[in-house]
Formats: C-alpha cells, structure tokens, sequence
C-alpha cells in the first residue's frame, strides 16, 4: 500500500527526514517526530555494546529531552514491514492513543500509516 501522495507537507517532512537519518548515518532504521509547536526530532539506530535503542524510541527521548511535551506525528523508515509494539508505545507514551505512525520503505514510500496504542 503506497500512502506518499496522500501525505500532508508537514508528514512528508518527517518522512524525509527519516530517511536522511538513515541514509546520511548509514544504520537500519531512521526516524522523526514532530512535537506539538511543529519542531521535529531526527535520529537513527543506536547500536552500542551497552545501550541498543530503535531509531524511534530515539527519536522520541529526543524529543523528551529537549522539552516537548506532546507529538504530533512521527515517521520510521526502514525494510521492516511493522512498526515495533515497543516503539508504538514511546510514541503513545508522549503522544497519546491515536498518533499517527508512517512506516515507509528505504526509497521514502509510505506502506503503513498505524496510530500508537
């Protein structure tokens, strides 16, 4: 399922920067959120012999750390075909039930749009 065209310019952004984190880092996945003023948070995979984090539970502490206090929306862009119930859960944790999450493939396509539950 292909849902790019139907992205708003704000979803297409974070979706774009998802993909740069990833490519640009060279990691397995890449990620962006987008918080409730419309400042956006960018990150990849950490993966460290002693911390191991998801590019969108990254992006999410990132977000966190830096003061936000709720999302809009958030964008994973990796060759996995779902999105993880761990990250779902960052996500709901900020964001509430019901924010919207873009999976897309590594050439920028959405194939999922999930809310976090």
């Amino acid at each position: 399922m292909t849902e790019s065209a139907a992205l708003d310019p704000e979803d297409r952004k974070i979706v774009t920067l998802a993909r740069s984190a990833r490519a640009r880092n060279g990691v397995p996945e890449g990620a962006a959120v987008r918080d409730e003023t419309g400042r956006t948070y960018v990150a990849g995979t950490v993966a460290l012999d002693s911390l191991q984090l998801s590019a969108l539970r990254t992006a999410v502490a990132m977000a966190v750390a830096s003061g936000a206090e709720s999302l809009e929306a958030a964008a994973v862009v990796s060759d996995g075909v779902r999105v993880g119930a761990e990250d779902l859960a960052a996500v709901r944790d900020l964001g509430g039930a019901g924010t919207p999450v873009f999976l897309a493939g590594v050439d920028g396509e959405v194939r999922e749009r999930v809310a976090a539950v």
